[in-house]
């Protein structure tokens, strides 16, 4: 009993080395301290006997002491869920708050780019497509025609009076058919008073015939004259297409001045038409100023549209301007080769009736005939040149300077929105027991001036795709009215020409 009580207890088992600290299982690896409950489950009488081991509650006990030191070890703790929502409120710090925007429509900068279509293309194949919808929908079975030019009164107070004739079956009228008398200066005052209410809305309006001092002053001293004649008849044929494009306008035909013109028998009489008027001198100054106002203040434009459609606008007037003059050159050549036709055929005749040879002379005599018959058709070529060719270049260049003021309407409605924007900047700048009631005030102005900016542009937009398909159907219907009388004229050209040659062949 005594030796077994002596009995030394077993010795620990061999180890290759010193064994690990607490220090060194810390700052090891995760897969190092796996081994630790491994070399537990190994070495149980060690752990019973109580050597100091590492026990693995401590070591997670210490973790959550110290957070820091078991990410280093490489344990993931519940705190790293947090790396997400702090990613979240990193990202909505970047994110500006509805209160911190910029607002848009109150910055005194120019209007961005975003604002306006990005493919005016698109926007132009739409609108036109929208366009050709509405005008299917709409019919307006309007006919007005000016007739009977009469001369009232005389001396220099005389005047011209025309008779304006409009068939209808639309409701807006009164009746279906219905006449009225109206002078040059009524045409003029209906002008004016479309153009002081529509053109705010970017409308095209048509522009009547321009005034002519020396025509007029003849027609008051004789109306009999040829040319006093001929300047009334180009003046009813100007005002009759004027008309016509007036009423073919959907806008301009709701207008109640429109109907009072052509319904209303005792119309007041036009005031200021006349050019050396008040009004006129206005009109003048109003013209240089606007004149000015884009030569020194330029407009940021940020859509291209309206820049392009204006460089149309300006080469096109330019080229019918010179075409016009053209047309004019043409004209005259062809009143004076009427003239000398007439000429010819006045010495043909005096030369037949001299003449002693019996078929030379009565070929002379026919001679003289066709060549009469030839200046009538000079006369009628010449009226064709004019009246077809010559006169839809003038209409159309006159509505071109219709479409460049619409154009410039838009640049007065943006600069009124600029000078809103600025003088809202000032009134932020000033005295703060002002600041809110003035600021307030021109923020709702200048939110006004910015939707009538874009309105006047959609409109514009409208307007000007319209006026571009009545300018195509204008000139095709013109063009082939004029190519059908120019060969009618050929063809009795030709008819007189067969119909002579048998008796200058009979010349013996």
């Amino acid at each position: 009993m005594a030796t077994s009580s002596d009995r030394n207890p077993p010795p620990f088992p061999a180890t290759d080395g010193p064994k690990p600290g607490l220090s060194d299982l810390l700052d090891g690896d995760s897969d190092e301290g796996d081994d630790i409950f491994v070399s537990n489950r190994i070495n149980p009488v060690s752990v019973s006997r109580g050597v100091s081991q590492p026990e693995p509650a401590d070591l997670f006990s210490q973790e959550e002491a110290g957070p820091n030191t078991a990410k280093s070890n490489g344990v993931n703790s519940d705190d790293d869920n947090d790396l997400f929502a702090e990613a979240q409120s990193d990202l909505g710090s970047n994110t500006p708050s509805s209160a911190t925007r910029p607002d848009v429509s109150t910055s005194s900068g120019p209007r961005p780019a975003s604002s306006f279509p990005q493919n005016p293309a698109a926007l132009q194949h739409t609108s036109l497509e929208q366009l050709e919808e509405e005008e299917a929908k709409d019919s307006f079975d309007v006919d007005v025609a000016v007739t009977n030019p009469e001369k009232v009164g005389d001396g220099m107070n005389a005047y011209v009076a025309y008779k304006v004739f409009t068939r209808s079956s639309l409701p807006i009228f009164k009746s279906k058919a219905f006449s009225v008398r109206r002078r040059f200066s009524d045409f003029l005052g209906l002008y004016e008073k479309l153009s002081a209410k529509q053109t705010l809305h970017g409308c095209i309006i048509p522009p009547p015939p321009e005034k002519s001092v020396v025509g007029m002053t003849k027609v008051k001293v004789g109306m009999d004259d040829p040319s006093s004649l001929e300047f009334v008849e180009r003046r009813r044929a100007a005002l009759e297409r004027y008309l016509q494009r007036v009423v073919s306008h959907p806008s301009l035909l709701q207008d109640p001045d429109v109907r009072e013109f052509l319904e209303r028998d005792d119309l007041p009489r036009a005031v200021n038409t006349q050019t050396l008027s008040g009004a006129g001198f206005l009109k003048m100054i109003n013209r240089a100023s606007d004149a000015v106002n884009k030569m020194t203040i330029k407009m940021n434009e940020s859509d291209t549209w309206f820049e392009d459609k204006l460089q149309e606008v300006e080469a096109e007037e330019q080229q019918l301007r010179k075409l016009h003059a053209v047309v004019d050159s043409l004209v005259n050549h062809r009143k004076e080769l009427c003239g000398n036709t007439a000429i010819f055929a006045k010495s043909m005749a005096m030369l037949g009736n001299s003449e002693d040879n019996t078929a030379l002379s009565r070929a002379l005599s026919q001679l003289a005939e066709v060549e009469d018959k030839m200046e009538q058709l000079h006369q009628e070529q010449a009226a064709s040149d004019f009246f077809i060719l010559a006169e839809l270049l003038a209409d159309y260049i006159r509505l071109l300077g219709a479409v460049r003021g619409c154009l410039d309407q838009r640049m007065r409605a943006w600069q009124r929105w600029q000078e809103a924007q600025s003088t809202l900047q000032k009134k932020r700048e000033a005295e703060p027991t002002t600041r809110q009631t003035a600021g307030t005030e021109w923020e709702t102005k200048v939110t006004q001036y910015e939707r009538d900016f874009d309105r006047i542009g959609m409109s514009v937009r409208k307007e000007f795709l319209r006026f571009e398909k009545e300018k195509a159907k204008d000139f095709k219907s013109q063009i082939i009215k004029y190519l059908e009388a120019m060969m009618q004229s050929q063809q009795r050209f030709i008819k007189f020409w067969e119909a002579f040659l048998p008796e200058a062949k009979a010349i013996a």
